[in-house]
């Protein structure tokens, strides 16, 4: 219910992705064996949320969720052309291979943050920080990241 209402903002959106999800557990399980049930199931309620979410804000921006994608906006390469959208897995890869040499505490955050959509501030409460640090280290790891991208060839 935190990753839909992170994202959404609104509780009934929220409820309805979270039914939606566990029905699409139910009819999934059989033929498929998530290693970690709850990963699993917090994925399809991201997916799904993402959905609503751009279903609903398709003409106005300005969420929380959207401010969270704009810190993250000059790390990665528009997708204008078919040839940019085939290299999305492999910056998918770079990032996976970037937050593995990452400490734990950076690498909680980076999470919290940019995929389950976290406020700094709860984030802060987690691990026992200042808002003001937590979002300085944010920012210090996007400019890694931007850094690691470009050494690895990602033109962005």
């Amino acid at each position: 219910m935190k990753v839909a209402s992170n994202i959404l903002n609104n509780k009934s959106d929220s409820e309805e992705c979270v039914n939606d999800a566990f029905f699409g557990v139910w009819n999934t399980i059989p033929p498929q064996r998530p290693d970690r049930l709850p990963s699993y199931v917090c994925r399809i309620v991201r997916n799904l949320a993402l959905k609503r979410y751009h279903a609903n804000t398709a003409a106005k921006r300005g969420s929380v969720y959207d401010v969270a994608l704009d810190e993250l906006e000059s790390c990665f390469p528009s997708s204008d052309s078919v040839e940019e959208e085939f290299g999305a897995n492999e910056v998918a890869r770079l990032i996976d291979a970037f937050l593995e040499m990452l400490d734990e505490d950076s690498k909680a955050m980076f999470v919290c943050r940019y995929y389950y959509s976290d406020s700094v501030s709860d984030i802060a409460k987690l691990l026992h920080m200042s808002p003001h640090k937590v979002s300085d280290r944010l920012h210090r790891i996007r400019e890694k990241l931007r850094k690691y991208l470009i050494e690895e060839g990602v033109t962005i």
